[in-house]
């Protein structure tokens, strides 16, 4: 394996570990912390993706001219990494304004919580699942390169 394809295999399995430690394991526990309330919960929420987001676009761009200067392209593991900048962009196009207005819409009104997630919240764990998959599948696929 050469040092472009071990940096390749390095981003994708750093861009899995956040996800899974924030999406799978942060966001759903902090609103069980001893005095968390919704809008404190929605607001570190809101930081911490926004964080997430702009990591995952690093972590994108590093894999992307990595596996460009290894110069061995192989289809699995290119259709798996554009699976996941795919699921990347239509979380922060597609979902995150309709969480944010929902998120507006708590913050200005605590009796908006009550009425349980949105639809928007599940479409995004829903893109975050197709993440892991495939950031796990690229990297196995670059392991085996």
């Amino acid at each position: 394996m050469d040092h472009w394809t071990a940096a390749a295999v390095a981003a994708v399995f750093v861009w899995l570990g956040m996800v899974l430690a924030i999406s799978f394991l942060e966001a759903p526990l902090k609103f069980r912390a001893p005095g968390v309330t919704i809008p404190l919960g929605l607001g570190i929420g809101r930081l911490v993706f926004r964080a997430l987001n702009s990591c995952e676009a690093v972590l994108a761009a590093v894999i992307v001219v990595a596996l460009l200067a290894a110069g061995s392209l192989r289809t699995g593991v290119v259709l798996a990494v554009l699976v996941a900048i795919a699921a990347l962009l239509a979380q922060v196009i597609g979902v995150r304004p309709a969480l944010t207005r929902r998120s507006d819409a708590v913050l200005a009104d605590a009796s908006q919580a009550e009425s349980g997630r949105s639809h928007a919240h599940y479409v995004y764990v829903v893109f975050e699942v197709v993440k892991v998959v495939a950031l796990l599948s690229s990297g196995v696929l670059l392991l085996n390169f």
